[in-house]
């Protein structure tokens, strides 16, 4: 029996398989950020009380499973949220700035307040996300975090790799929105 043909058709799967399928949404197994190829390192539901908020998945250049190994990884990354319900702008950005105050000392926060508006100005704009849009923030080390959402880039990238590391901790940190969610981030979970 020859093995070679199976090889070669397994060697001409998608490069975006699906890696993991999240409350009925499957999450690409791989992306571009830039010109930088990423792996899906996690993947993960977060639900509030008993409802499913959103699917988000973290993409970086190598897969870690600690959190000090995701934060400290050189080169771009990406948060992808997908919504499962619709969900006022405000309160995105209310939960986005309290996981970052939650995450930081005063003055880690001093240092990314000012910024930490910018990324809620390109957000608010949306007035309320809907069910199935795709928020992602990017992280191009040459130029910020960069929040696009459905495709298309909102505003000028929001300098400072402290900015991206501190939205980072908003699931990853030591008090993260949920701990099941940040195990999921780090592939700890199935």
């Amino acid at each position: 029996m020859r093995l070679w043909p199976v090889v070669v058709s397994m060697l001409m799967l998608p490069w975006d398989a699906s890696a993991a399928r999240v409350a009925g949404f499957d999450l690409a197994e791989r992306t571009t950020v830039g010109a930088c190829h990423l792996v899906l390192n996690g993947a993960g539901l977060r639900k509030k009380l008993f409802s499913k908020v959103y699917v988000v998945g973290l993409y970086v250049t190598e897969r870690r499973q600690s959190p000090g190994g995701v934060l400290e990884l050189a080169g771009p990354k990406r948060i992808s949220i997908t919504l499962l319900r619709t969900l006022p702008a405000p309160r995105l950005v209310d939960a986005l700035k309290d996981g970052v105050r939650r995450n930081s000392s005063p003055e880690e926060y001093e240092r990314v307040e000012s910024r930490l508006e910018e990324l809620a100005a390109r957000i608010l704009p949306l007035l309320e996300g809907e069910k199935g849009d795709v928020l992602t923030f990017d992280w191009l080390p040459d130029a910020g975090t960069i929040v696009v959402v459905n495709g298309v880039a909102k505003g000028g990238a929001v300098p400072g790799a402290d900015m991206y590391v501190a939205l980072l901790k908003v699931w990853l940190g030591e008090h993260p929105e949920s701990g099941a969610l940040k195990n999921s981030l780090l592939g700890l979970t199935e």
